[in-house]
C-alpha cells in the first residue's frame, strides 16, 4: 500500500509540471514612422586603421550581453520599460556648433563652441578628425548629450557629447542632427509626441555616472532603416520632428 501511494504521488508531481504553460512574450509593434524636413548634411568619412571608434568623449564600459540586451527591451516590457526610463534621465539637447577647430594637442580630436540654450555655449571635444571634414562642422545642428561628468582632453574640459551612428566596421561616422526648425537648447525624448510633457526631470551628472545609465541606454540606440535614431522602437524626437543621421541604416550610436 505504501509503495502504491508513493507511485501515484509521483504521478501527480508529473501530471502538474506536464499541464503548466508558460507565460506569452508581448509583441513590440514597430512604430509609426514620422516624416521631417532635414537639412543637407553631407558628411565624409574614411577607415579607421586602430579598429574602434574615438569619436564618443566618454570612455564605456563593455557592454552587456546579447541574452542581457534581448532580456531588457523584450519580454513582458518591463525590460523594455526600465530602458526606456533610464533614458529618460538622460539631458538630451538640440545643439548648434558655433565654432570648431582641431585640438592643438590631439590630431583626432576637434573642439567645439556648442549652443545648447545657456547663456554660454558648451566647450566640447570629439573625435572626429579622421570622419568628418572640419568645414562640415561650422554652424550645424547637432544632438548633444550634455549631462555627462566634464572631462579633460589633452587639457581642454569637454562638457559634452555630440551623438553620432557608426556603422558595424566602424569606418563610416555621421553625426546625428534635428530638423533644421529645431531650436538650440530643446530637450530630446524617446516615444510619441504625446509624451513630450511627461519627461522626467534630467539626472545629475554625478547619478549618471554613478548608476551608469549611459552605459545601460546606449545598447539600445541604433538608427533603423530610414536612418531614423531609435531607442529600441521608440522614436528620438524634437518637438518638429524625428532625429536622424544623413545615411547609416541600422548603424549603432554614441
Amino acid at each position: 500500500m505504501a509503495n502504491a501511494l508513493k507511485f501515484s504521488s509521483v504521478i501527480s508531481l508529473c501530471s502538474y509540471w506536464n499541464t503548466s504553460t508558460t507565460p506569452n512574450r508581448s509583441l513590440l509593434f514597430n512604430p509609426t514612422r514620422f516624416r521631417s524636413k532635414f537639412s543637407p548634411f553631407s558628411l565624409s568619412s574614411s577607415p579607421n586603421p586602430s579598429g574602434s571608434p574615438s569619436f564618443c568623449t566618454l570612455s564605456s564600459s563593455s557592454s552587456p550581453s546579447l541574452s542581457t540586451e534581448e532580456t531588457m527591451i523584450s519580454g513582458n516590457g518591463e525590460g523594455e520599460n526600465s530602458v526606456k526610463e533610464a533614458a529618460g534621465l538622460l539631458d538630451i539637447r538640440v545643439g548648434r556648433i558655433l565654432k570648431a577647430w582641431k585640438h592643438d594637442e590631439a590630431d583626432s580630436l576637434y573642439v567645439e563652441e556648442v549652443d545648447i540654450g545657456e547663456p554660454e555655449p558648451r566647450i566640447i571635444c570629439s573625435g572626429l578628425v579622421k570622419y568628418i571634414p572640419l568645414e562640415h562642422l561650422q554652424g550645424k545642428k547637432v544632438i548633444v548629450l550634455s549631462n555627462l561628468k566634464p572631462r579633460n582632453m589633452r587639457g581642454v574640459k569637454s562638457c559634452g557629447m555630440l551623438m553620432a551612428a557608426s556603422d558595424a566596421k566602424h569606418e563610416n561616422v555621421e553625426l546625428l542632427f534635428p530638423p533644421e526648425e529645431a531650436t538650440p537648447g530643446e530637450r530630446i525624448w524617446f516615444g510619441t509626441e504625446d509624451e513630450k510633457d511627461n519627461q522626467p526631470a534630467a539626472a545629475t551628472p554625478n547619478q549618471i555616472q554613478k548608476k551608469k545609465t549611459w552605459e545601460l541606454v546606449q545598447p539600445h540606440l541604433k538608427t533603423d532603416a530610414s536612418c531614423i535614431a531609435m531607442l529600441g522602437m521608440h522614436v528620438m524626437r524634437t518637438s518638429v520632428g524625428s532625429v536622424a543621421c544623413q545615411s547609416l541604416q541600422n548603424a549603432n550610436i554614441s
